[in-house]
């Protein structure tokens, strides 16, 4: 009887050779990949689901691609294992996509899981006791393979069962890709776009700008967390923050995720990037992130300057001074 495993697969180097390893072996699999606004494995118009899709389309492999949802951010605010070196929650979010893949299994028809981990690789989440946690809490004890990795573990039920060949498994280890790459040659896998993978969490530059949305939202939004990464962000009030786009297309992403009761803003005189008021809106607030709009155009420092606001499709003119010195705007800036 030929057996399914259900294959977390980011798209990157490791959980690409895990897949590719299991077909290797005659193993039927699909694909489950996650997406999230802290992915940084590919250029912001792709995104790790770009590329998770690629490899499914290359090896011909069906694929479900789940959004993280509301209930990640949870497990990111507070993580019952704690965070790495940033804002990185890594035991808890394996742990969170683990959960969702085994209720996924009896759906999918696969008979296991596997991943494309490797012990030691990364120092909090692939530790020999943190990976042994991650799958009893998971509740895939027995049923999670690790092909990668997999002679420096007891034998998993598919290993047990002769599902899979355990000699033709690997035993790789530590935080070196050589092995992978020299493996990826072999197997012919080619075209893999971030070996180490990549989440912002994991940058701690990032973190203030996490740590600011968990700590003026009245509840929590996806679309916040993915336009940490577009524009420049300002906090003007407690439920309020403007952004500023970089260029053309951020301002228009910006401008196409701009809810019910929010404003944008451009200097009316000169060129102007999109100014947006996000969250709780008032002429003060207003007249705030008009004048760090200002900052960023050719306006005349201390004369009044026209800025064009527009609120649900209506219109209007305000004239505040542009008066901001640089400092000034760092207060703002998140």
């Amino acid at each position: 009887m030929k057996r399914k495993a259900l294959a977390l697969l980011s798209g990157g180097l490791d959980s690409t050779l895990a897949v590719k390893v299991m077909l290797e072996q005659g193993i039927e699999v699909e694909a489950l990949n996650f997406t999230s606004p802290f992915c940084t494995c590919t250029a912001k118009s792709a995104g790790c689901k770009s590329e998770a899709v690629r490899v499914a389309e290359e090896f011909g492999i069906p694929i479900k691609v789940m959004n993280k949802g509301i209930d990640y951010l949870e497990v990111v605010r507070s993580p019952k294992h704690g965070y790495g070196k940033a804002m990185n929650p890594c035991v808890d979010c394996r742990i969170f996509l683990l959960r969702k893949a085994k209720e996924y299994l009896a759906e999918s028809g696969a008979d296991f899981v596997i991943t494309g981990e490797v012990l030691g690789q990364r120092p909090m989440s692939q530790r020999r006791d943190t990976l042994r946690v991650i799958e009893r809490e998971s509740g895939l004890e027995g049923l999670l393979l690790r092909p990668l990795s997999a002679r420096h573990f007891e034998p998993t039920v598919p290993e047990r069962e002769g599902w899979v060949d355990r000699e033709k498994l690997l035993a790789i280890q530590g935080r070196s890709r050589k092995e992978q790459i020299q493996l990826a040659d072999e197997l012919d896998v080619r075209n893999y776009p971030c070996p180490a993978g990549g989440c912002l969490l994991t940058e701690v530059s990032f973190v203030s700008k996490v740590r600011d949305v968990f700590e003026h939202s009245d509840r929590l939004d996806l679309r916040d967390f993915r336009l940490l990464k577009i524009g420049r962000h300002f906090r003007v009030g407690p439920r309020t923050k403007a952004l500023i786009g970089r260029n053309e297309a951020e301002n228009e992403l910006l401008a196409r995720n701009i809810q019910p009761g929010e404003a944008t803003l451009r200097w009316l005189d000169g060129s102007s990037p999109l100014g947006v008021l996000m969250g709780t809106v008032d002429d003060t607030l207003l007249a705030t992130a008009a004048k760090i709009l200002l900052r960023y155009t050719k306006a005349e420092p201390g004369n009044d300057s026209r800025v064009k606001v527009v609120i649900d499709g209506s219109e209007r003119i305000i004239a505040v001074p542009n008066e901001f010195s640089d400092p000034a705007i760092e207060g703002y800036r998140v």
